[in-house]
């Protein structure tokens, strides 16, 4: 029967089938002398001879060409070799026509007795033929845009999807360049990209560009084109075809993720709040908008209370007072703007109110209306800049982190004729909540960086001095915001007899607890300081107290927060040294601090070795005193390290720096510490720095007497005698009978109680100093005696007479003193 006559135009198929699948085939078993033993269904549709009509007869009536013998014979050897073979041989339907056929014999096997071969036939494949009309639906109707070219790159053909993404007719593009019809669509790129597919014969695939068409002239679209020439039958190329596809969605989306992703490093970059909104402002211009403005809460700008409305707080404002933050634009100067930084604002985009800020969602205004009564009403002045500048398209984002309003960010375009859609409100929320996150912090870090630099200042001293002794100044530099307030701390104590005692400490760490902490051990060695402690027990009592603090835990802490180190509080170094004006002598213990700088006279710079101790809180080792003596008008200075430290992170060159900068002669002494300060540190750095000068001065012979006392109680009176002259001879009448009633008090109770030898010394300083010395290393004991008693009133006595009094211990005993003030 006949194969039915397919219509020219309609494409047929051939059935799908695997190239080496024979499940399918025509099969038949044959026996050695060519007579037919098995039919398969296939073999009947294949031929049309069912079982009946063709087992047991001969296998050659099934050929359509005469028989050959020879060819047989050597096939059936082939076989019997175990080869098997395979070939096309033509072979008659029942109705007669021929059928070429793929033939396979396999190898010869046996069935009993008989020599039997298997035989496979697979029909001719009907291949896939398509009509003209088919062909040219499917080039035209494709969602692909398609075109081709000459070798001129003029249009020859294009399909109904190219001539609607371009906008222009196909009768107008037909023999006409690309450049001639769509300059905006990077038509001379394009066309270079299609000559170089000319000259080599190289396709050019997926090439993405950017730009604006007819069709749609008021947004950008985004195409990938594949370019590809065209070669006839004699391999010459005599065009090149393009095709395109709209990928402005794909485009969209992959700009915006970067968009997002690159503010996540450009905004947010400081921790403070005006920076960070100029920051969001002048990225999303002209990325996103054409004019942005960040208006923040006043109270996010203050750091007064909360610093924020909390979203939860209740009812809102009906206007909300906020302050402009950033504001950026296209357009120099920001014309468009009408209130500029720092002033204030009331800006809500109509209708809407305080409670935006709140609870509200972002507003999108696709098309500005400067004529709306609500605008004209309520915002005029921004309705006439809307009519001035052309702002044609708006986006409001209430700026919200952590239950906290902060304020709003409004996206405006002007220059920019496409109108913001909904899916540039994701973009903007995006960008406004990363940016609401970073002045957040900011806010909360400026509130607790000012906290910290409050209270550390409140414990730095005021005003220092050193009495006729020494000539002092200072100078504080704090760190860096970024870096945190440190726990630097200096201090000058008057001490007993005319000394003076200097410190200089660094907390270790950063933040208020620093702060405190250095307050604690300031307070410390003031208290340890008159209690007249030298230098060693002095540093080795502040090492028990860094010790204890250390070991304090806050009742909300981990139970291991003191194992993992995060109690607040690592340890700290200290530099105290007690210079005595009369022997010009200067006694210093160091804990973990560099050594201090010392100038002589003569400019001369050192550092003096003292031996080193451990910093404090480690416990357990002990500290040493070293002696220096320092010549008059000698200058003694005392440093944290970050003021050697930060001039190149060389301490060694910066302690040489800061030599030479304290070696000047020409400068007072305020002066001189300020401008070392400067010039050692010009830039802000992550650490408190902290310098203390001291010019030394002796007290002469003129302003100490002394007299050695027997111990002989008739002795008082002659050393009382002569205590009352000198008084009266440095002019101090008014002084003479309270300094004759101290020394006899006071000289009585040496001979008395303690052991030779005893000596009594007046020292005149800013204040009469009288000091009875003695062997012994009992201290006195202040009584207060009953009615009755007859003695135990000598140190009450004093205490009244005297501005303050007190005892120090020394290498051979002890001094008691006693301080009155000079009218």
């Amino acid at each position: 029967m006949d194969a039915p006559r397919e219509r020219p135009d309609a494409p047929t198929f051939a059935e799908p089938r695997a190239p080496f699948d024979a499940s399918s085939d025509a099969a038949a078993v044959v026996s050695g002398q060519g007579v037919v033993l098995g039919w398969t269904r296939a073999a009947q549709e294949l031929l049309g001879l069912a079982p009946s009509e063709i087992v047991g007869t001969s296998a050659a009536r099934l050929l359509a060409v005469p028989g050959d013998p020879v060819r047989v014979a050597g096939v059936a050897e082939r076989c019997r070799a175990g080869m098997g073979w395979s070939g096309q041989i033509p072979v008659r339907h029942r109705d007669g026509h021929r059928i070429d056929v793929d033939l396979r014999v396999s190898a010869s096997f046996r069935i009993g007795a008989d020599e039997c071969f298997l035989i496979s036939a697979r029909g001719p494949r009907r291949h896939w033929e398509v009509g003209q009309s088919v062909l040219d639906g499917f080039l035209t109707r494709s969602p692909v845009g398609m075109a081709v070219m000459d070798t001129e790159l003029r249009y020859v053909w294009i399909n109904d999807t190219l001539e609607r993404f371009g906008g222009v007719p196909r009768e107008q593009r037909l023999g006409r360049r690309l450049s001639e019809l769509l300059p905006g669509l990077q038509a001379d790129t394009i066309e270079g990209l299609m000559r170089k597919v000319l000259e080599t014969g190289v396709p050019v695939t997926d090439y993405e560009y950017v730009g604006w068409s007819w069709a749609d002239p008021h947004r950008r679209h985004a195409y990938s084109t594949s370019f590809f020439p065209l070669v006839d039958a004699d391999d010459s190329i005599n065009g090149v075809c393009y095709m395109v596809s709209d990928v402005t969605e794909r485009w969209n989306a992959r700009q915006l993720l970067s968009l997002v992703n690159e503010a996540g490093t450009r905004i947010g970059t400081t921790l403070d709040v005006l920076w960070t909104a100029q920051e969001l402002a002048d990225f999303a211009v002209p990325r996103f908008a054409d004019f942005v403005v960040v208006d923040l809460l006043e109270p996010v700008l203050s750091n007064e209370g909360h610093g924020a409305w909390l979203t939860d707080a209740g009812p809102a404002p009906a206007k909300p007072v906020m302050r402009r933050a950033g504001m950026s634009s296209v357009r120099e100067g920001c014309p468009e703007a009408v209130a500029r930084i720092g002033e204030r604002v009331d800006f809500v985009p109509p209708p809407h109110g305080a409670h935006l800020l709140l609870d509200g969602d972002p507003i999108l205004i696709p098309v500005l209306d400067p004529s709306d009564e609500l605008w004209v009403t309520e915002q005029p002045e921004r309705a006439a800049s809307m009519r001035e500048f052309g702002l044609h398209s708006l986006i409001s984002v209430p700026m919200r982190a952590r239950n906290t309003a902060l304020g709003l960010t409004t996206f405006v375009r002007s220059l920019n004729p496409v109108s913001f859609q909904p899916d540039d409100v994701l973009v903007a929320q995006e960008l406004v909540a990363r940016a609401a996150l970073c002045v957040d912090n900011a806010r909360r870090y400026t509130r607790e960086h000012t906290a910290a630099v409050t209270l550390q200042r409140s414990l730095l001293p005021h005003a220092l001095s050193g009495g006729t002794a020494l000539e002092v100044a200072s100078s504080y530099l704090p760190a860096d915001p970024t870096g945190g307030v440190g726990g630097d701390w200096f201090d000058v104590i008057p001490l007993s007899g005319a000394r003076v005692g200097l410190v200089v400490g660094d907390v270790v760490g950063h933040g208020i607890t620093a702060a405190a902490t250095m307050g604690r051990l300031r307070t410390a060695v003031q208290t340890l300081a008159d209690m007249e402690m030298p230098p060693d027990e002095l540093l080795a009592h502040l090492d028990d107290l860094v010790l204890r603090l250390s070991e304090e835990r806050p009742e909300d802490a981990p139970a291991d927060a003191a194992r993992r180190g995060t109690t607040g509080f690592l340890g700290a170094t200290c530099l105290y040294a007690v210079y005595d004006p009369v022997t010009r002598r200067c006694a210093l213990a160091r804990a973990g601090h560099p050594p201090p700088v010392v100038v002589a006279p003569d400019g001369q710079v050192s550092f003096p070795e003292l031996p080193p101790g451990p910093p404090l809180g480690l416990g357990g080792m002990a500290f040493e005193v070293g002696e220096i003596e320092l010549a008059e008008d000698s200058l003694l200075g005392l440093y944290t390290d970050g003021l050697v430290a930060a001039a190149d992170r060389d301490m060694e060159h910066g302690m040489t720096r800061l030599g030479d900068l304290l070696s000047r002669r020409d400068l007072d002494l305020d002066t001189l510490c300020s401008t070392a300060v400067r010039e050692l540190v010009p830039a802000p750095q992550p650490d408190d720095i902290a310098l203390l000068l001291a010019r030394t001065h002796a007290l002469g012979t003129d302003n100490v007497v002394s007299w050695d006392v027997p111990v002989d109680p008739a002795a008082v009176a002659d050393v009382r005698a002569r205590a009352t002259r000198q008084t009266q001879a440095w002019g101090f009448g008014e002084l003479a009978m309270t300094t004759e009633l101290i020394v006899s008090e006071l000289v009585t109770n040496a001979i008395r109680y303690a052991e030779p030898p005893i000596r009594l010394r007046l020292l005149r300083d800013s204040r009469l100093t009288c000091e009875v010395a003695d062997a012994s290393s009992t201290a006195p004991r202040l009584r207060h005696a009953r009615s009755m008693d007859e003695g135990g009133r000598g140190l009450f006595l004093v205490a009244q007479l005297a501005h303050r009094w007190g005892a120090r211990y020394t290498a051979g005993g002890k001094i008691i003193w006693a301080e009155q003030e000079i009218p």
